[in-house]
């Protein structure tokens, strides 16, 4: 029987570190030319709140997450990503980064410090362009 849970024990915890392995993602194997991180495709159009959204996102996260947040090199993630999605990172977690900030868990960039100055309308139109340029690149 002690033979059988150490087994089995070990069995769970390979499986952990296998999962935790290939959920990391591979800054270089995503690494597009000119700084950013990630390929974006843009949908053909964009929902009127999610244009109001691309704006408050370039005027309040794209120094650190790129133009359509495909990610900057050395500074931070790209948001189009399949770690983002939102059954992995749902719109309150989006929220709760803007607000509160959020320690570094996927990427080596460091912590993200809180968003200063974004209105409880622009962080939805930010979250609504976010999930449409998801949805355009195949995620979510």
């Amino acid at each position: 029987m002690r033979n059988g849970v150490v087994l089995a024990t070990a069995v769970v915890v390979a499986g952990g570190l296998a999962w935790w392995a290939l959920d990391r993602p591979s800054e270089t194997a995503t690494r597009a030319s000119g700084g950013a991180l990630a390929q974006v495709v843009r949908p053909a159009t964009f929902s009127s709140e999610a244009e109001l959204g691309a704006a408050a996102f370039t005027a309040s996260c794209a120094n650190c997450h790129g133009r359509d947040a495909a990610g900057v090199d050395g500074a931070g993630p790209p948001l189009v990503h399949r770690i983002y999605e939102p059954g992995h990172h749902a719109d309150m977690a989006i929220v709760l980064a803007v607000r509160q900030g959020v320690r570094a868990h996927h990427w080596q960039f460091g912590d993200m410090a809180a968003v200063e100055g974004v209105s409880d309308g622009e962080l939805a139109a930010i979250i609504a362009y976010l999930r449409e340029l998801q949805r355009a690149n195949g995620i979510g």
